[in-house]
């Protein structure tokens, strides 16, 4: 299957070449058109044929890969090259029982260092996703990166690096993949929202034992409705 790739992909989709002649800004324009399907799950990525679509050298082009296999987006195999990673069921537990753990730490820390200013954020943040609910009728949840997600925000304001390393570099876009894909066909938008506005509550209060069994729980829920969701996918792809 061929690659189609644009240059001047629109910016609300979050899918910006800044600088392709840098490996840095291939691996983000990569990041986005993997976590957006323009690279669909179990694709393959030809590297000389990228390179000629982008216009790029190799050797940016290779750093960029290697990256993306160390994030997990992208995996070698035998005899087939580079592709996107189809994610597994046992995969998928395992992505969500790492971020039980890790986000319950790091809202538990983010108690004791966040600024009344970045609850605020967070505060207006969640009426942003709220209006976005009502005004599509609640068909799915409002997922941006960065600093338009709760959860980030939450992971940055822990201030420990190793917890904002693990979370926001090596699982952060592995979860945006699977998460952009499934809240296509399915979500839980108004218990999704009530959760995170519990969760605020919790780290405005700086109760930190609430706010990390919160967290743990809400992240829990979303793994099982995860884990639905890809069995109901599969059963599909094998109906078919």
């Amino acid at each position: 299957m061929r690659h189609s790739v644009n240059k001047t992909c629109r910016h609300e989709e979050g899918c910006r070449l800044k600088d392709v002649t840098k490996s840095e800004g291939i691996t983000e324009w990569l990041i986005e058109a993997i976590v957006l399907g323009k690279f669909a799950s179990g694709m393959k990525i030809s590297e000389p044929e990228l390179s000629r679509e982008l216009g790029v050298s190799r050797g940016p082009l290779r750093e960029a890969m290697m990256r993306l296999e160390s994030m997990g987006l992208v995996e070698r195999v035998p005899h087939v090259g580079a592709r996107v990673v189809t994610i597994s069921a046992a995969q998928l537990a395992e992505i969500y029982a790492v971020r039980e753990a890790l986000e319950g730490m790091a809202i538990r820390q983010a108690c004791a260092n966040i600024t009344q200013t970045e609850i605020e954020s967070l505060r207006q943040l969640l009426k942003r996703h709220e209006q976005h609910i009502d005004h599509v009728d609640g068909a799915t949840y409002f997922h941006q990166q960065g600093d338009f997600d709760f959860h980030y925000l939450i992971i940055q304001a822990s201030r420990n690096s190793k917890l904002i390393g693990l979370l926001c570099d090596e699982l952060y876009h592995l979860v945006r993949m699977y998460r952009t894909q499934s809240t296509r066909t399915a979500s839980r938008p108004e218990n999704a929202l009530n959760e995170h506005l519990q969760i605020l509550d919790a780290l405005e209060e700086r109760d930190a034992e609430l706010a990390e069994m919160l967290m743990r729980r809400h992240i829990r829920r979303s793994g099982q409705l995860a884990a639905k969701h890809l069995e109901a996918e599969q059963i599909h792809r094998r109906q078919q």
